[in-house]
């Protein structure tokens, strides 16, 4: 796993340099500049508004005695989208809107949900609970 998270951090900056020198000779530099501004403030405006309704709606699920199960793993795509919106470059503000956007977003949350039964079934992942 940790090999994994490596070379994304040497690849992704790699591609997201080449993908914005082909914006920037396409569209050129300005424009480039100005989407990049734009999908940050977007992002933040997305991630802020989706945060705020998984808080309120978990605050409803445990008014009504509910365990917001689902909910978690919605937090933590709205954390992973927003922080990466937060970085300048096209194909990481693809994967942030992915995240943010509660279609796309449910789509992901499946695949994370068999990846985190994964891990807790290999015991690779294992939460401690406190009474």
């Amino acid at each position: 796993m940790g090999r994994w998270i490596v070379l994304l951090l040497i690849i992704v900056p790699a591609l997201e340099i080449g993908v914005l020198i082909l914006s920037g000779n396409t569209i050129g530099i300005w424009p480039t500049i100005l989407l990049i501004i734009l999908t940050g403030l977007l992002g933040a405006w997305l991630a802020k508004r989706e945060g705020l309704e998984t808080i309120r709606t978990a605050q409803l699920q445990m008014q009504n005695g509910e365990v917001p199960n689902s909910l978690v793993i919605d937090g933590i795509c709205i954390l992973i989208g927003g922080t990466v919106l937060l970085t300048p470059g096209f194909i990481t503000d693809t994967i942030g809107f992915l995240l943010l956007i509660p279609y796309t977003r449910g789509m992901l949350k499946a695949l994370l949900q068999k990846l985190f039964n994964k891990l807790l079934s290999n015991g690779n992942l294992v939460f401690v609970r406190r009474k």
